[in-house]
């Protein structure tokens, strides 16, 4: 006897046209709805032209934050010695909240009508921070060049600060001075202590002597 045939259930041309609508439109292209450069004007109180600076200024410290951010990284994984767990931690410590000022930093931008950048190569291009070495380093050159980094990003951010103050741009003033710099400089300080030449376990009478001399 033939099966009765489920008048209920969807036919072979339904389903198959279910499908092609669940299907992913892959491969698509187009042109891009704002060159990176150009200001997309937004309703928040500021001249264009000072939207345009603040944003050249702010992807300027993103390459350089995000430079940072990453040679935090480089150190976590590569450093060593005696005091590797210590800095261990403290690296990728300093890492994710430097990560936190990329975000930050790049909403910033676009809030302000503009593209931030975003792409490894883009931030190499634009970095002011000078590329570190592939290989591993001892630890007071990772502290070093880290410092060092520090200062190159807090040096310009000063200047952009002063620029946003002066342009009347008080949210790229506010994030450049109690974020960016704030952080930037208590990292310094954690940083810097490890650096300090005294003796690890005994207190060094000669040179105490010789201080109060």
């Amino acid at each position: 006897m033939a099966s009765k045939i489920d008048k209920r259930g969807p036919s072979y041309s339904q389903l198959e046209e279910g499908a092609k609508q669940a299907t992913p439109l892959l491969h698509q292209s187009a042109r891009e709805i704002q060159p990176y450069g150009k200001i997309a004007r937004l309703p928040i109180a500021l001249d264009e032209k000072v939207c345009a600076q603040s944003a050249e200024n702010l992807n300027q410290a993103l390459a350089d934050t995000i430079t940072l951010r990453d040679l935090y990284k480089k150190h976590h994984w590569q450093v060593a010695g005696h005091t590797f767990y210590q800095l261990h931690l403290l690296f990728d410590k300093h890492y994710g909240e430097q990560n936190e000022l990329v975000d930050s930093i790049a909403e910033r931008i676009q809030s302000l009508g503009a593209v931030s950048l975003a792409m490894a190569a883009d931030v190499a291009e634009t970095t002011i921070i000078p590329r570190p070495p592939r290989g591993r380093e001892e630890v007071p050159a990772q502290i070093s060049r880290l410092l060092e980094a520090h200062e190159f990003l807090l040096r310009e951010v000063r200047t952009m600060a002063k620029q946003a103050s002066e342009a009347g741009d008080d949210g790229t003033n506010d994030l450049l001075v109690s974020e960016i710099i704030r952080t930037n400089e208590l990292q310094v300080w954690f940083l810097a202590e490890h650096l300090v030449d005294v003796p690890l376990v005994r207190a060094d009478k000669a040179k105490a002597a010789g201080a109060a001399d």
